[in-house]
């Protein structure tokens, strides 16, 4: 009695998706995805800053100043 079923939680989503639509949805999980791309990157550290990407390629920084 305390818990959803399964049908709750459908009809919750149908009435989600009447009420925004199904593009701004998409753009909602896109820019969702880009948040946590960015974040995983930011955790990464001051390590892993010493690379640069360029042109889809890792260039490491030591060999720029060769």
């Amino acid at each position: 009695m305390g818990s959803f079923s399964i049908w709750h939680w459908l009809i919750v989503l149908l009435i989600v998706v009447m009420v925004f639509g199904t593009k701004k949805l998409r753009n909602v999980g896109g820019d969702l995805g880009a948040a946590v791309k960015n974040f995983k990157e930011g955790m990464n550290g001051p390590a892993d800053q010493a690379e640069k990407k360029e042109n889809g390629r890792v260039i490491d920084a030591d060999s720029e100043k060769r």
